[in-house]
């Protein structure tokens, strides 16, 4: 069940992401100035959803690496554990 959940909050924001990119573009692209005025502010605010996101993805791969790094070292202490447990029994 919190795969489901998980997966939901990451489609969620996911959309939001994509949605507000969506909205972004739409709003450049029908605002009342000139061809040029609004190609740069497109290029510049992609520029800047592209390092938003880079940032974002960066953040992500930390936090992942911290997690992994956790499970290992929990994974060894357990398997510590088991082995000192099964020597006693032995």
């Amino acid at each position: 069940m919190s795969e489901n959940s998980s997966h939901s909050g990451f489609a969620f924001f996911s959309g939001l992401i994509i949605g507000g990119a969506i909205g972004a573009l739409a709003g450049l692209l029908f605002a009342p100035e000139a061809g040029d005025e609004t190609r740069k502010k497109l290029v510049d605010k992609t520029k800047e959803i592209s390092e938003d996101l880079s940032e974002k993805f960066e953040d992500l791969k930390e936090t992942i690496t911290d997690v992994l790094e956790d499970v290992k070292k929990t994974g060894s202490e357990v398997l510590e554990d088991v082995k000192k447990a099964t020597a006693k029994e032995a």
